[in-house]
């Protein structure tokens, strides 16, 4: 009979347990979460798992968790105290909403350089300047929430608070900023996979990433990062014109962003993203479990998949191979790009949609306008 393990830390432990729900839960980080997160918190993630909450919002709610533990002992020394009180949500707002020019004259305003550099330091904060308001609202939304599945009520709903944000909004009025500068169209794609020619395991995974990614619709890079074998059906070969039939696969994406937990959304692969995506798997013999998997320094594939942040540095590495910058693509640019392009060949905005998933007309068609509206006939009516 196995004893049971009784030399565990604390810290140990607590990342055993994130692992125990790393399947329907990718994490970046592990040990450092382990680190931030208290018992309680792996508790209420745990909590959340079993209630059936959908994965990318599972992920958007560690994510600002581990934030807010973070900033929470750089601000004040102590982990979040559960409830908040109102004055710690205050403090918040304070940190991550407020002027630039008025930081210039007064460098008390905004967050405390101490703090500032705390979580800089733990690759918390990467950009200079306020965070932007959409940023702060979904924190303390997912504060709330948070807050409520502990059994607590708290102080978001105050007058207070609620103000404080409207005020720091106005004062320090912010674009609104695409995902991706630029998209990823065909001709971008193109460029990108010019720079995936080898046999080597990196560029099968690469090349497979892109063309999956972007042939299956733009698919967000949660859905590419989780990406697992048993999603995966062949369909039969589809004929070709004046050739060889085309190999054709089905990707049953299961609950997505836009879906309920009873839904099943399917997208399919036909052609060279089907070979490329092949290439990969027999190469990294996987044959069940995550598709696309980190790769160590000696050629190594891991059995852990590659969280999304992975994705996106992917994207960036290859643009900066193709010689162009890598700072005005992402992975987000793969799914506008996808859109773009089905615009510029002239495919119908549902049509499209079907591949994409998107639920939205009006966000869909905004894509469509975009690619069209220069060459259209509305701007040339003189």
């Amino acid at each position: 009979m196995a004893k049971p393990k009784t030399s565990l830390t604390a810290v140990e432990r607590r990342a055993e347990e994130l692992d125990t729900i790393a399947a329907v839960l990718p994490i970046e980080r592990r040990d450092e979460l382990a680190e931030l997160l208290t018992d309680q918190d792996i508790e209420t993630l745990r909590h959340l798992v079993n209630q059936g909450m959908g994965d990318n919002t599972l992920r958007a709610l560690t994510s600002d968790l581990t934030y807010l533990e973070a900033w929470g002992l750089a601000a004040t020394g102590r982990s979040l105290p559960w409830p908040a009180p109102e004055a710690l949500l205050l403090k918040f707002v304070a940190h991550h909403l407020w002027d630039p020019q008025r930081r210039e004259t007064d460098p008390d305003h905004g967050m405390p350089a101490t703090v500032d550099e705390d979580l800089r330091s733990q690759g918390f904060l990467r950009s200079a300047g306020p965070h932007a308001p959409s940023t702060v609202r979904r924190r303390l939304a997912n504060w709330s929430t948070l807050t409520r599945w502990r059994g607590f009520d708290g102080a978001f709903a105050s007058p207070a608070l609620k103000s404080a944000i409207r005020l720091a909004v106005r004062a320090v009025p912010r674009t609104r900023r695409r995902k991706s500068a630029k998209a990823v169209t065909g001709d971008v794609l193109a460029k990108l996979l010019a720079t995936c020619t080898t046999d080597s395991l990196r560029d099968l995974r690469d090349r497979a990433i892109l063309m999956v990614a972007f042939a299956s619709g733009g698919r967000r890079r949660s859905e590419i990062a989780g990406l697992r074998s048993e999603q995966l059906s062949v369909e039969p070969p589809i004929p070709g014109d004046d050739g060889p039939s085309l190999p054709s696969l089905a990707i049953h994406l299961g609950r997505t962003k836009t879906t309920s937990g009873d839904e099943d959304d399917v997208v399919y692969l036909t052609g060279r993203p089907v070979d490329a995506l092949n290439a990969w798997m027999v190469a990294a013999k996987i044959e069940s479990g995550s598709v696309f998997r980190a790769i160590g320094r000696w050629g190594t594939v891991s059995r852990r998949a590659i969280d999304p942040q992975s994705v996106n540095a992917i994207i960036k590495q290859r643009a900066e191979l193709a010689g162009l910058e890598p700072g005005e693509f992402s992975a987000h640019g793969l799914r506008s790009g996808y859109l773009t392009e089905a615009a510029n060949r002239g495919i119908p905005l549902p049509e499209a949609m079907e591949q994409s998933r998107h639920r939205s007309i009006q966000q869909a068609s905004g894509y469509y306008n975009n690619a069209t509206r220069r060459s259209g006939r509305a701007a040339q009516m003189v």
